[in-house]
């Protein structure tokens, strides 16, 4: 009996101590965003389907906060599109770039109700990425 209990507490060790090591192997160089016009484009119709962009005087501005967290993150990607063919979209992205601003700026995060200077702001927010939104669709179109 006291034999069998041994072998039971050293097998549970055995097992437990194959846990603590490492799960699988370790990801290299990871952190990495793809920055090409179509992964941009994929980004930017699903910031165009959220409701912060559809109807952004009806929302609450404090409901918008991770929305515009996420767009003011993708202001070096619109910037990594600028080329010959599309300068204009430096300037696309210092307006996005100023409009995220104000936002965080306004404390808009805390904002609990729309109608208010916050929510001209994300109808600003909605106009930049609308504008960018526009720019890159045509450079996947015509390359």
């Amino acid at each position: 009996m006291r034999t069998r209990k041994t072998m039971a507490v050293l097998a549970l060790a055995l097992v437990l101590a194959g846990c603590g090591s490492e799960a699988g192997p370790t990801p290299k160089g990871g952190g990495e965003v793809a920055t090409d016009p179509a992964a941009l484009a994929t980004k930017l119709r699903v910031y165009t389907a959220d409701t912060c962009f559809t109807a952004p005087e009806q929302q609450a501005p404090k409901g918008c906060a991770k929305y515009v967290t996420e767009l003011g993150g993708t202001v070096g990607m619109v910037r990594q599109q600028v080329s010959a063919k599309h300068p204009n979209l430096n300037a696309l992205a210092d307006a996005l770039d100023k409009n995220v601003a104000a936002y965080r700026a306004a404390q808009c995060d805390a904002v609990e109700a729309p109608g208010n200077p916050c929510s001209a702001t994300l109808r600003a927010i909605a106009d930049s990425v609308r504008d960018i939104k526009q720019v890159i669709d045509t450079q996947i179109a015509n390359g």
